[in-house]
């Protein structure tokens, strides 16, 4: 590696270690939210995702192109459905978060974001036709128990953890699939749900029921700047994936889900049982297995009778 390739690989681990960051600690951001309605604040992080990236796209003079890549997205059948599908999954996947964080459930909320690596493989195998390793398949079925261990000893499937994981596994596949530029296409999705955000908001202050107007300055800055804590982190997400290896990414992505992990126990004392850590266990034990899956190492290791099976994602 020379001094550029370097510099460029250490400017992507900052990019990408600061979006992940941030995604981390988003649940200090929406608990200072906690009197305002899940719904109320999925409307304002919409709204104002819009405007901010359109601020950018306006900033960057990239309005040709936004304009090019909206009139082929709408005279597209295919890919309108590709960005609507990832504008109705990324805004499901914010409220489900929004709400898990505000009504203490952090802990389930982490969980969601370990399992979703998996998940985004799991779709590549069913929809790209993509092959597992033998170690890969292992750490599937690793995964697997540890979640129906948290089920039957609750008697209560964990929808919020598996409702975050395939919402967001799922809009990375859109993502894949329409192969636009990440701030074009995050104009784009949020440009389609924007005016539903806006018109609910609308109705919220018509009837007296919104909680911006009346709101305080701290909390109302708090609602616009939820725009600007959805966009640059994905922003530096996208500069960070161009510059480093997607196996850097794949050890990176775990930031996230480890420091909301610790606030949920730590800092907002959710309850953390046996359970909880036998569960966890077995969802990390799958995630070093798979992360380190293609190493020489696990390759030599695998049974004589699956060597030729492909290498996937």
């Amino acid at each position: 590696m020379d001094n550029e390739q370097a510099k460029q690989h250490g400017i992507g681990v900052m990019y990408t270690t600061l979006a992940y960051l941030i995604w981390g600690i988003l649940p200090l951001y929406w608990k200072l939210l906690d009197e305002v309605t899940a719904f109320e604040i999925l409307a304002h992080r919409v709204f104002w995702s819009f405007v901010f990236v359109m601020m950018i796209i306006f900033v960057s003079k990239r309005l040709q192109t936004f304009s090019t890549d909206l009139k082929n997205t709408f005279t597209n059948v295919r890919a309108l459905f590709a960005v609507s599908s990832a504008a109705v999954l990324i805004s499901t996947n914010w409220f489900i978060y929004i709400w898990a964080v505000n009504a203490d459930h952090i802990i389930e909320a982490s969980l969601g974001y370990y399992i979703n690596p998996l998940v985004s493989v799991l779709l590549g195998i069913i929809v790209l036709k993509e092959r597992l390793l033998f170690w890969q398949s292992i750490s599937f079925i690793l995964a697997g128990v540890g979640v129906l261990i948290l089920t039957f000893q609750y008697g209560q499937f964990p929808w919020i953890a598996i409702t975050l994981a395939v919402s967001f596994g799922l809009y990375g596949l859109t993502k894949k699939l329409t192969k636009l530029d990440p701030i074009i296409g995050l104009t784009l999705e949020t440009l389609l749900v924007a005016p539903i955000a806006f018109l609910y908001l609308a109705f919220l202050a018509n009837n007296q029921m919104g909680s911006f107007l009346p709101a305080s300055f701290d909390v109302k800055l708090l609602l616009i700047g939820a725009g600007i804590v959805t966009a640059m982190p994905l922003l530096w997400f996208a500069q960070g994936a161009k510059r480093i290896p997607l196996s850097m990414i794949g050890i990176l992505q775990y930031i996230a889900p480890t420091i909301s992990l610790v606030l949920g126990v730590f800092l907002y004392n959710e309850h953390f049982s046996k359970v909880h850590l036998v569960t966890f266990m077995f969802i990390w034990t799958a995630l070093v297995i798979y992360s380190f899956s293609k190493t020489k190492l696990f390759i030599a290791l695998q049974p004589k009778t699956r060597k030729k099976t492909s290498i996937g994602a």
